[in-house]
């Protein structure tokens, strides 16, 4: 199979997106994780732009990789200056990145608004700056800043930029739709023309940004069209709207169009690699991302959970493995014996054709009072259970009152009191809390932990509350949403009732229960 290589720009381009900001340790742990991805290029930024990035390079140095190549990034030398009197180049030069990749204007307009120069002293620049680098030891990637720009309003002199990087020494001129607006024809077109213009003599690259939504497709069609290194950043970190995202690209590539990327043991692990680096950013990881996404895989409809169950390729376009992903089942209104079954086996659990059935029917009156069981696993799984015939109770409840008291200091205090049975006994518990959930927690906490100490470790993470039908006031449907974790494994329980109290409660129960229900090696969670 014929290559194409991926170039990552998340530590220099991607930096651009809103709310990114690393230190050099979670800079360090992108590289590391974009290594064991297979990624071939890491660009790594300007080595000296700020202190951080002086350290960053410094720790680089010492980093030992298995694939990737550190890229350091910068521009052309400066107007009417020798490239060996740019103090730009001489750093690039002297950093230990084996590869530099240098910036340079292929628009006129930029020659013209921006840097203020002729189009033969651009040309120039382009070229002394490619020629030093290489003279220096170093590959070279030119970056054509607007090239698809500059190719619309000026076709031979964006090609002449090009040609003056690849006659100076560049292995790569890379096409970059810097604006983000052109689309996967033109750019197909475009690079087309360039791969067939420069005879072979330099590999052609791709850098597209996502503003008009097609920094993907872009990316494909350019591939297509001959070029054969795609840079982009996982997840479509960047400026305004992104860059191109390589967790797609990198798929689609391999699996769609038969090019040789990554093995695929790296393929495998590009779903909790993408994972790992929005938490390392610090973003929130969208469930509906392709190929990696939470809800990448995931099956609603009845017809289409009874046709994966039949043949998954019914309703995928490939299998969620290849890419570290994994099926799932959401339980819904919509479901049918199929989803039902299938998140029975994944808890564990035997569910005969009569108790599907009955399973379903519960599912969907309680659906239809509010209950809304794809954001809260761990109460559908108690539902199940109960249909099985394998539900435990945790307690017997007897009664609870929560009373909430505002002195005249201002100050508000809460204060639960339970009676419940456990294990035959009876308890009456009385604790206070910084608002009704917290004081009721702690009250049922106090009456269960002697008897089921490990259900003392469960934390409360998490509390949501959603008004249904607002337009009944503070007579309509409340719905509560609790996450919990015990610290190896994170769960949301439900809870919908007219009293917002009751529902807490409810949620609040269910995370102790489904915490309760014993399990095998193979169940729950």
């Amino acid at each position: 199979m014929e290559q194409v290589k991926l170039y990552d720009t998340t530590l220099r381009d991607g930096m651009g997106g809103q709310g990114m900001s690393l230190s050099v340790g979670e800079k360090l742990n992108v590289v590391r994780a974009l290594d064991t991805l297979g990624i071939q290029f890491i660009e790594a930024g300007f080595p000296s732009s700020n202190p951080k990035e002086a350290e960053l390079f410094e720790q680089l140095s010492g980093l030992k990789l298995e694939r990737a190549a550190i890229a350091a990034f910068g521009m052309t030398r400066r107007r009417d200056l020798r490239a060996e009197d740019d103090e730009t180049l001489a750093v690039l030069v002297g950093c230990f990145a084996p590869v530099v990749c240098l910036v340079g204007k292929s628009w006129g307009l930029h020659l013209e608004k921006v840097i203020k120069v002729s189009a033969e002293e651009n040309l120039a620049m382009i070229a002394d700056s490619i020629s030093f680098c290489r003279g220096e030891g170093k590959r070279a990637v030119f970056d054509a800043e607007h090239f698809f720009d500059g190719y619309r309003d000026d076709p031979g002199y964006a090609l002449e930029c090009l040609r003056a990087a690849a006659e100076a020494g560049a292995e790569n001129v890379t096409l970059c739709d810097t604006n983000g607006g052109s689309l996967p024809d033109f750019v197909g077109e475009t690079t087309a023309a360039v791969v067939a213009a420069l005879g072979g003599e330099v590999e052609v690259g791709i850098h597209t940004h996502n503003d008009a939504e097609c920094a993907v497709a872009n990316s494909l069609a350019a591939v297509r069209a001959g070029a054969r290194l795609v840079q982009g950043t996982v997840n479509g970190y960047g400026e305004r709207c992104g860059n191109a995202n390589l967790a797609s690209i990198l798929p689609a590539l391999q699996l769609k169009m038969g090019f040789d990327v990554v093995s695929e043991e790296r393929l495998a692990s590009l779903t909790p690699t993408a994972h790992y680096l929005d938490e390392v950013c610090n973003m929130a990881a969208d469930p509906d991302q392709a190929y990696v996404g939470r809800n990448a895989f995931a099956h609603k409809a009845g017809m289409h959970a009874a046709g994966v169950a039949a043949d998954a390729r019914t309703f995928e376009h490939l299998d969620p493995a290849q890419v570290g992903n994994e099926r799932d089942i959401l339980p819904s209104e919509l479901s049918g014996k199929a989803t039902i079954r299938s998140q029975a086996e994944r808890a564990g659990l035997e569910l005969d054709d009569e108790a599907a059935v009955r399973a379903v029917e519960r599912l969907k009156e309680r659906e239809h009072r509010g209950y809304h069981y794809e954001a809260a696993p761990a109460s559908f799984e108690l539902l199940l259970r109960r249909e099985a015939g394998s539900y435990e109770p945790l307690f017997k409840l007897e009664s609870f009152r929560v009373t909430t008291e505002k002195r005249a200091d201002g100050r508000v205090e809460t204060e639960a009191t339970i009676k419940v049975e456990v294990d035959g006994e009876r308890y009456v518990r009385v604790a206070e809390g910084n608002g009704p959930v917290n004081a009721l927690d702690l009250a049922l906490r106090t009456a269960i932990v002697d008897r089921h100490p490990h259900l003392a470790d469960i934390e409360l993470t998490n509390y949501k509350v959603r008004i249904l039908d607002e337009t009944h006031g503070t007579e309509a449907v409340t719905r509560v949403l609790l996450d919990s974790a015990d610290g190896e494994r994170e769960w949301g329980t439900i809870g919908v009732s007219e009293n917002i109290i009751e529902a807490s409660w409810e949620a609040l129960v269910d995370s102790l229960e489904y915490a309760f229900q014993p399990r095998g090696e193979a169940g729950g969670g």
